[in-house]
Order: structure tokens, then sequence, then C-alpha cells
């Protein structure tokens, strides 16, 4: 790890070539020109440019007075939610983001395997302190979702339909371009939240892990990963003060959820399968659905999968 150096009141630390000041491009920064393959059909192919993360880049956009305390970019690690979940339980606080450009035993909800092929993917995790009770909490993966429809929607600039799917996933015209885990982590001067955030940028059609899912470049959208980071953490920060003011953003979070109109199949523990129409979420972030005997509430942890029709 490198030393940090602050720079407009955060630290920057860059991966592997030491301290990256804030405002400044680093030679790590890597463009690579490549082509993909839409798999939605139309059987085209995009070029599109990618950069890859850099700190200074991305803690030159972020304003002065951030929630953002240091923004460190690492070159490959298992899980950036597990690195992360570390420091907290050594009493690292809040504002804390760390990105890798490379994740090799990433885990998404109910233990499912993440993994990054290096430079196809932003894998990166939030420390925080959230002072709602911990009911409230399950709002945490809603706002990282808020947050990458925000910036991703930016990218499209309304050319792409960007939405949402209870509890944690975004997608760009039905497909999945991002997964979301966040989990509590235990320290004897307060709980603290990790919140992992993996968006597929770069992966071609052959690399994806499902063939429901899709990439920034598949989409033909810009894949400048500091730039997304950036957008990623400008949107959530202020979703998340909202949040810690208000309780909950369930406005907000409805009007981008897919899962809300839609007819569902909810997968419970045991296989267990409920059908029926999404009706909202309630205060809590659980997702309610109407079904034939009436409405049913499900919190996340409850939930296997919650499949559109």
């Amino acid at each position: 790890m490198t030393a940090a150096s602050c720079a407009r009141g955060r630290c920057v630390q860059g991966a592997g070539h030491g301290v990256t000041p804030a405002g400044a491009a680093s030679s790590a920064s890597c463009d690579d020109s490549q082509r993909r393959r839409s798999p939605c059909g139309a059987g085209y192919d995009v070029a599109v440019t990618s950069s890859l993360p850099d700190a200074g880049r991305i803690a030159a956009v972020l304003p002065s007075a951030t929630l953002w305390r240091s923004v460190e970019v690492i070159e490959t690690t298992g899980s950036t939610n597990a690195d992360l979940a570390a420091r907290a339980r050594a009493g690292a606080g809040e504002g804390a983001v760390l990105v890798s450009k490379e994740q090799t035993a990433g885990r998404g909800r109910l233990d499912r395997q993440w993994v990054s092929p290096p430079g196809t993917s932003i894998s990166m995790s939030l420390l925080l302190t959230p002072q709602q009770e911990f009911p409230q909490w399950g709002w945490l993966s809603l706002l990282a979702g808020m947050a990458v429809a925000s910036a991703v929607g930016e990218l499209a600039g309304g050319g792409a339909p960007v939405s949402l799917k209870w509890p944690n996933d975004v997608l760009i015209r039905g497909r999945k371009v991002c997964g979301i885990l966040s989990e509590r982590i235990e320290h004897p001067d307060g709980a603290r939240a990790v919140v992992g955030i993996g968006i597929n940028v770069d992966l071609a059609a052959d690399q994806l892990p499902v063939p429901t899912a899709t990439s920034l470049a598949l989409e033909g959208l810009p894949t400048d990963q500091s730039r997304i980071v950036a957008g990623v953490l400008t949107h959530f920060e202020r979703h998340y003060r909202s949040w810690q003011l208000r309780g909950n953003l369930r406005a907000e979070y409805e009007a981008r959820c897919a899962s809300i109109g839609a007819e569902l199949t909810v997968i419970l523990d045991g296989d267990r399968r409920v059908s029926g129409t999404g009706r909202g979420v309630d205060e809590w972030g659980r997702l309610q659905v109407t079904t034939a005997t009436g409405i049913e509430t499900y919190p996340v942890g409850d939930v296997v999968h919650a499949t559109l029709a």
C-alpha cells in the first residue's frame, strides 16, 4: 500500500505507482480502444474507448466538501468488500472508498461469486456509519442502485433506459449491468456498513456471467471508469444525506424500479415461490407484492430472487 497524500481535504492513493495528487492524471491510466459485439440482437460492433480508474482523477471531480475522505485505487484484490470490512473492524471511519481494477474473489448476494477480469469492470466499496436504526439499513443497497442508475443515466444522456430491479440490480434495456452487496460490520464504537458495487464496463458478450447481463461498452456508452466512479460517489452522497434526514426515499426509488407494477415471482428460502404484482417498497425498503391472498412484504434477507415475468 502506498502512503496517502491529502488534497482538497481528503486522502488520495494511487495503486502501485506512488501517490497521485488530486487533480493530476496518473501515467497509470490506460486508454484502450476495443471493439465489442452487442448481445441485444442487433449484431453490430461498437467502438469504445476505456480508461482505467485513477484516484486523482476521481477526487478532482468530487466537490471539496464531500463525504468521501479517502479514495484509493488498487491493481487487484480478492474482494474490495472484504478489504474494507477488515479496515472497518480495525476502526476505520466513514468515507473510505476502495476501487480495484481486478477482483478475483468477489461475492454477491447469497455468496454468489463476482469475479472481474482485469480492467473490464468497476469493483468498488464504500465505508459508512449510518445514523439510522438498523432496520432502515436495508435502504443502503437501494440507495447504491439509485446512485449507479443516475450515473449511468448521465452517461446515456437519456438514450438508454436505465432501471432498478429490487433489491440490488441496475438494468439497461432490461439487462443487468450492476450488482450490489451491503454488509454490516460490528465494532465496539458502533456498527459500520460496507456497500460493494460491481459495474460491468468493458466486458465483451462472451465474457458476460449470464446471457441476461450487459456492459456499458456493449450498450455503446462511455467507459471512462474514473468518470463513472466519481458520478456514482456524487449521486450516492446526495441520496445518502437525504436518507439520513428523511429515513426513506420511497417515491424516488419506486419511480425508477422496474419491479414496481410488474408481474413477479418471488423465490424464498426452501425454493418457496410466490407470484404477484410488485406494489412498492415500505419505509424499510422491503418489497411489497400484491398476491392472490393480499399484500405480502419481503425483506431482502428472506428473498433468494425476485424475477420479472
